[in-house]
């Protein structure tokens, strides 16, 4: 059955996407291609997997897990060519490229010209905050379309994605290129004209989204992250990834506050227009209060082109006014009127982001998404201001093989600031998860702290809330409300922290 996208593909033969490739840089080689007009193939479907290829599909095979049986199903369901970095046996037309990521996204940035003028796309990129900040984007606009009797606004994050047409549970920051055509595709035709995403450094890397015209590329913060054989080599391939979004945006915009902020502001000048934000007082946009209220949120003043303005949220801490200021001055970029962006973020939620439940003996339960350095550290100062001399307990884990800076870094917070830390399951793949948890016990050993290991997590977030004293503070970090754990190289449909939560209350009331 054709797709929604492929009504949107423009007539472009193989021929003329070999020439656009060549001048790209990209092509190698061409493969049977025919010269004469009337018998060049024009694509009618775009593919990288197997089982979506229909009859008259250009197929493209990409990614480290490749097999030649992939290729050959590709075949008999009717793929008419090829785009590879190497040649494929069999008799159909083939374009050999330097790397099929980069010919991907290309490829679909040319068939889908139309598409991509219809719509208007905001990205966000940060080693944190990027799911707030979409969140608190999408708000505001929905706010607006309101206003406007247009529909809402669409979301791909690493929380969930909706498109006008497709609902889901995120389980990957940014989407392969096809797959987020598919997404614009759902969208415009859903009457949706705003599409906000995340943007990870592994997407700009890889050509996720290379080609796709960002109207708004908003730059949150730097911090050292992702560092791993499987990501980045160090931290300086990490952020000079991250600084390629602004290469494709019209409008940049970037938080002052940031690591390696003259880096930072030099890159957005490949941009048209800067728009800059933070708690800094040369900051366009720029915070002058803050006050926390618990677990019911929290208030700020910004400073907007002279202008003193007062806006609430939802979400307390220092570091969610630097997420909402991002989100004013992404949307002052579009347009968006002071008091419909007041509406938007007063009523922005975040799914799984700092979710309060109370349990027996006034303990509170936070669960929050806080997987990395500077969210750890954001969490546990936004704790210790609105709770202070609280017993602080937390369950979190690190993930198999990747991001290994992550174990020394959160095991050494976790040591210095919580009073129990338990060690658990978080997306192991195929490393043990007890030699990951045992990884991150010596350094939370080493600031101090004597943490517990429980691997099954439900266990261990109900061990940390049955031992935590009355009064006290329990973190769920890094899992929030996701359904789903990586082992082996499956992800296995799990129970997410919220429901574990949620039913130990329930069980306990």
């Amino acid at each position: 059955m054709p797709e929604l996208v492929d009504q949107y593909l423009l007539p472009i033969s193989l021929l003329e996407l070999s020439q656009r490739l060549a001048d790209a840089d990209e092509l190698v080689e061409t493969i049977g291609i025919a010269m004469q007009p009337d018998e060049q193939y024009v694509p009618t479907h775009l593919s990288y997997d197997s089982r979506d290829v229909i009859p008259g599909s250009l197929f493209f095979c990409k990614g480290a897990y490749f097999q030649p049986d992939y290729f050959n199903d590709a075949l008999l369901k009717g793929a008419a060519a090829y785009v590879s970095e190497t040649v494929m046996p069999g008799q159909v037309p083939g374009l050999i490229v330097r790397d099929v990521r980069r010919a991907m996204a290309l490829t679909a940035a040319w068939y889908y010209a139309n598409l991509l003028k219809k719509l208007t796309i905001i990205g966000v990129t940060g080693t944190k905050g990027k799911s707030t900040t979409v969140y608190f984007i999408k708000s505001i606009l929905d706010a607006w379309m309101t206003v406007e009797n247009e529909p809402a606004s669409a979301i791909l994050s690493s929380i969930d994605n909706y498109d006008g047409i497709i609902f889901e549970e995120s389980h990957i920051t940014t989407k392969e290129s096809l797959d987020l055509y598919r997404h614009f595709a759902n969208a415009v035709s859903s009457g949706i004209s705003y599409l906000a995403m995340e943007v990870s450094s592994q997407a700009l890397k890889y050509h996720r989204v290379t080609a796709v015209p960002f109207t708004v590329g908003c730059f949150l913060n730097f911090g050292r992250d992702h560092i791993s054989a499987i990501e980045h080599p160090d931290a300086q391939d990490y952020l000079a990834q991250k600084l390629k979004i602004f290469g494709q945006s019209e409008v940049a915009c970037v938080n002052l506050g940031t690591e390696q902020v003259e880096q930072v502001v030099y890159a957005s000048k490949a941009s048209e227009w800067l728009i800059t934000f933070g708690w800094s007082e040369f900051a366009e946009l720029s915070a002058t209060y803050h006050a926390d209220k618990g677990v019911s949120g929290s208030c700020f003043t910004a400073l907007m082109f002279g202008q003193e303005v007062q806006f609430d949220l939802a979400l307390a801490g220092r570091f969610n006014v630097e997420n909402a200021l991002a989100a004013i001055a992404s949307t002052i970029a579009l347009g968006v009127p002071i008091d419909i962006i007041q509406q938007g973020l007063a009523k922005a939620r975040v799914p799984g982001r700092m979710e309060p439940f109370a349990a027996l003996q006034d303990k509170l339960i936070l669960v929050d998404y806080a997987h990395n350095l500077m969210s750890f550290e954001a969490l546990f100062s936004s704790v210790k201001a609105s709770y202070p001399n609280s017993y602080i307990a937390i369950v979190f884990g690190c993930p198999g093989y990747k991001a290994l800076d992550r174990r020394i870094d959160l095991g050494t917070v976790a040591g210095r600031e919580a009073d129990d830390v338990v060690l658990t399951e978080e997306d192991s793949g195929d490393e043990p998860t007890i030699d990951i948890c045992n990884d991150i016990a010596s350094h939370v050993k080493a600031a101090g702290g004597n943490p517990r290991i429980i691997l099954d997590r439900s266990e261990a977030i109900e061990s940390a809330i049955d031992l935590a004293p009355a009064g006290s503070v329990i973190l769920i970090t890094g899992k929030g409300r996701e359904t789903r754990q990586k082992r082996g190289k499956e992800y296995i449909e799990v129970v997410s922290d919220v429901q574990i939560v949620e039913d130990y209350i329930s069980e306990h009331q």
